[in-house]
């Protein structure tokens, strides 16, 4: 890789000293523009005959900016063990039915399976599975899943929000249900609370992306995320550049070690998150406490302050019938409060509701709310942000 090889001239490395933390620290920090920027630089030319064959991963993530990366059959085998490992850590039964609600591309809107696919299906005989496009409705999906009424859910928070609201409403539940999966999203406190109310099922959530596979998964005797630590190296660093203490928020970097078609080395995903202590359950591996996204969901108050906004659990449905509500910061003391409502709202519940929001940032901002008939439009990736900052 004559990219990769320009960054270790420059920070003055040889290869074998990165087998010292504190030398792969002396590595620059590559950033998302950088992979853009390097392109065909940026891959090797030549990978172990072993690792072969390589295929090219793409994402845009939630900000609209694409990146390419390669990746090998290696690096494929370490997802699908970091999978495995999890569905057993969460001691799953594999012969339940499983429902997925994700944006993978389906030959149609729904498709049905007679077991989970790899990595399961290959060690493990398992029940059905059955895959529902993220373009569907909501009713179509509300409908879909109570005929089904699986042992197991993967699926968005944000869908996931949007379907406990309705089997609220309507006072249903799925009896089958014994635990929902979250991906690809920021999930909040109020979410998992949620589906323990409505649904009576816990959540284990993964931490993942798309160009180093999965980062951490939910410790199934604790709420801590544990690093996948045989796959990647993670650093969570402060503003400069500083390791993260446990308690302290800061800058998720990332070293694939696996992947020889792509040297992923210090690449900061642009994603935020809390370290945490050594967790009890004795596994062994290092642990982050909260997922939190990126920068660009946090809130910059008109002091230059940035705080992560604590919107995700206020209960607006005490005030109006809101289905799904979204904020825009485009200016530095005002808001544009984003809604898809039951039926329209009073300016009595409009003032309710921006109390709410004011009393939940901080800061008397001035609001304005746009309405949409069905749902929300999604980001470039399919990604939902309840929270999106445009200010530079």
């Amino acid at each position: 890789s004559t990219h990769f090889r320009g960054r270790m001239q420059a920070a003055g490395l040889r290869p074998e000293q990165l087998s010292a933390r504190e030398n792969l620290r002396r590595l620059p920090v590559m950033r998302r523009r950088d992979v853009q920027e390097a392109r065909e630089a940026l891959f090797c030319t030549q990978i172990p005959r072993a690792h072969a064959p390589v295929a090219e991963s793409s994402t845009s993530g939630s900000s609209g900016e694409p990146v390419v990366v390669k990746r090998t059959a290696v690096s494929q085998l370490m997802w699908m063990g970091m999978t495995l490992r999890e569905h057993l850590w969460q001691r799953r039964d594999f012969s339940g039915k499983l429902a997925v609600i994700r944006s993978d591309h389906l030959h149609g809107d729904q498709i049905d399976l007679p077991n989970w696919g790899p990595p399961a299906s290959l060690l493990f005989e398992t029940g059905s599975s059955h895959a529902l496009a993220v373009r569907v409705g909501i009713s179509q999906r509300f409908e879909w899943l109570q005929a089904i009424n699986p042992a197991y859910l993967l699926v968005y928070p944000s869908y996931l929000d949007a379907l406990l609201e309705l089997f609220e409403q309507r006072g249903l539940k799925l009896p089958g249900l014994r635990q929902i999966r979250t991906i690809n999203e920021t999930l909040t406190p109020y979410t998992r609370e949620a589906a323990l109310k409505v649904l009576g099922a816990g959540i284990a959530d993964i931490y993942s992306s798309q160009e180093v596979g999965i980062i951490a998964a939910q410790c199934p005797d604790s709420d801590l995320y544990h690093v996948m630590a045989e796959s990647l190296v993670v650093e969570v660093l402060d503003e400069q550049g500083d390791a993260c203490v446990p308690g302290q928020v800061g800058r998720v970097v990332v070293t694939d070690l696996h992947n020889f078609a792509t040297p992923l080395v210090r690449y900061d995903l642009g994603d935020y998150a809390e370290m945490a202590d050594a967790c009890p359950c004795g596994r062994g591996l290092p642990a982050l406490k909260r997922i939190l996204g990126r920068k660009r969901n946090m809130v910059q108050l008109p002091d230059g302050r940035l705080l992560w906004p604590a919107i995700g659990g206020l209960r607006y449905c005490d005030i109006a019938p809101i289905r799904q509500f979204q904020f825009i910061q485009r200016e530095r003391d005002s808001i544009e409060v984003r809604l898809v409502t039951g039926a329209p709202l009073s300016p009595d519940q409009e003032r309710g509701i921006g109390d709410l929001i004011r009393k939940a940032l901080d800061y008397p901002f001035s609001l304005q709310f746009i309405y949409f008939q069905e749902q929300i439009p999604r980001g470039p990736g399919g990604k939902f942000e309840e929270f999106v900052c445009e200010l530079a």
